[in-house]
């Protein structure tokens, strides 16, 4: 099953960036270059530093500037991310290029790979909530709490996990179809962002 691949792939990504727990440390991905685990390893990677970007960011006390600065690079990364995604969706289309959809072939409401994506999103909240509940340093009722809500994580993961190996099922039997479409950002776009081709 795929997403079982996913789920593996992205925890040892997780655990992998932890050892170092650096932004800037650079990415040294297991996986051959051509193997699907090397896109989904890269693109955890990628949510992971994003994810203690926005930690840092939140910082109450950080100067202005500086939040301004990771601000831009949660942007970048953002995009990144995005690209990585429809990355993905490609791998996919070229897997099921052969298959030909039935006539009563209907096309998903988002396509497999950003259920991927939701599903990498989703082992870094386990991945961190697993931490508060066992926060040695936080009292009773912060880890109850907190082992409530990952247990209802832990639940939304057998969900999607579940929901993408049927969709993945569905366009390979030709039920379902699937078309990569490209996200647009306009707010990087100096042609498209007006606050930013009103300054040139």
């Amino acid at each position: 099953m795929i997403s079982q691949l996913c789920n593996e792939v992205f925890d040892r990504a997780i655990s992998d960036y932890h050892q170092f727990d650096d932004i800037d440390h650079a990415v040294n991905n297991p996986y051959p270059p051509q193997a699907l685990e090397h896109l989904l390893y890269a693109k955890n990677w990628i949510d992971t530093a994003q994810w203690h970007m926005e930690d840092v960011v939140r910082n109450p006390s950080i100067d202005p500037v500086e939040g301004l600065g990771w601000k831009r690079r949660i942007d970048a990364q953002n995009q990144i991310r995005t690209d990585m995604v429809e990355f993905i969706d490609s791998y996919f289309l070229q897997q099921y290029k052969e298959i030909t959809a039935l006539p009563d072939a209907r096309i998903n409401t988002e396509s497999p790979a950003w259920a991927i994506d939701r599903l990498s999103i989703l082992a870094l909240k386990i991945h961190h909530m697993r931490e508060e509940a066992e926060r040695f340093d936080a009292d009773e009722a912060h880890r109850e709490a907190c082992s409530g809500k990952l247990a209802v994580l832990l639940q939304q993961r057998q969900d999607l996990s579940q929901s993408i190996d049927e969709l993945l099922e569905d366009i390979a039997a030709g039920r379902k179809y699937m078309k990569v479409y490209k996200q647009m950002k306009m707010y990087n776009d100096p042609n498209l962002n007006p606050v930013l081709y009103k300054q040139a």
